[in-house]
């Protein structure tokens, strides 16, 4: 199969599009022929060297790429829910098999049912921003409707989709982006929107109940002074500071760990048009390095997505 391989850590150019061998799904996995692969910042900071403890120890030729949607090509033996031939969405085999590829195998757990209402190449923008956002809101902060929550990053892949579950829920929801980003904000529902380059968040008011921190740095740390007592934090960039959480008398954490058994949930949602992701860019395979170099520090609205069959 062809699929984009790195040889060593380091900028987009380690990522070399080559001939590779096709991977054989075990009993409880599913061999997917990938139509299309999400571009992830893990993906970047896992082509940089970590650290990440899903690194293995022996990485070379690694294949990238964790989100993914496609086709079941192959069954294991143990599978009793999939077929050949079914649409699918999740997450690949990484690191054994990532989804920059024509093909991966992953744990058919990792898998639910394609969003019939998408594309498969919208469908690859899903998995990881959505379950992020959904277990943060959800599960870590326990949003219900009428909160307060403010949202960093709002257009990017975790904020657009966190803003658009939070209006499912009935929250009043304050987004930051650059101005560029104001009208899709609104589009999407926000009730208040700030342009991080020229305001202040905290001028738009305290009280808040939830705060989804996609920044980090200076922004986190001002983020406390905006949360009601009790409030919480929850950030997908780093672990709040205990001593930081105790003095401004909230609640801090990062975001739980992954849970497959979302997925299906999410495509039920996005089928009945409550939220939808929106692809920023999309290339074919041959050029992932392109892709990463465009979204190597920017601030991109939506997902960028891998095209692997046209």
């Amino acid at each position: 199969m062809k699929a984009v391989r790195m040889h060593e850590f380091g900028d987009p150019q380690v990522l070399t599009y080559e001939d590779a061998p096709r991977p054989e799904p075990m009993d409880e996995e599913l061999l997917v022929r990938v139509h299309a692969a999400g571009v992830n910042p893990l993906d970047r900071k896992i082509r940089q060297g970590g650290p990440l403890p899903m690194i293995p120890d022996e990485p070379f030729p690694l294949i990238l790429g964790t989100d993914v949607s496609g086709v079941v090509e192959t069954v294991g033996e143990a599978i009793t829910d999939f077929a050949p031939g079914d649409a699918v969405f999740g997450w690949s085999g990484f690191p054994s098999s990532g989804s920059y590829a024509e093909y991966t195998a992953t744990a058919a757990a990792q898998l639910a049912p394609k969003p019939t209402s998408l594309t498969h190449i919208e469908a690859a923008g899903v998995p990881g921003v959505a379950r992020t956002a959904w277990q943060a809101l959800f599960e870590a902060a326990e949003l219900t409707d009428g909160q307060r929550v403010l949202i960093h990053g709002a257009a990017g892949g975790v904020g657009h989709m966190a803003v658009q579950l939070a209006k499912w829920t009935d929250a009043y929801v304050i987004g930051t982006a650059s101005g560029y980003n104001e009208g899709f904000l609104r589009y999407l529902g926000v009730d208040e929107f700030v342009n991080y380059r020229t305001q202040r968040f905290e001028s738009v008011g305290t009280d808040i109940d939830v705060v989804l921190d996609t920044v980090g740095g200076e922004t986190q740390d001002r983020s406390f002074e905006v949360l009601k007592e009790n409030g919480i934090l929850v950030s997908t960039i780093h672990e709040p500071s205990e001593e930081r959480t105790a003095d401004a008398g909230v609640r801090g954490q990062m975001v739980p760990p992954r849970d497959p058994s979302l997925l299906s949930d999410i495509a039920e949602l996005i089928d009945a048009g409550d939220v939808r992701p929106t692809i920023s860019t999309q290339r074919p395979l041959v050029e992932a390095s392109e892709a990463h170099r465009e979204n190597e520090g920017s601030h991109a609205r939506g997902k960028a997505v891998l095209r692997v069959l046209s």
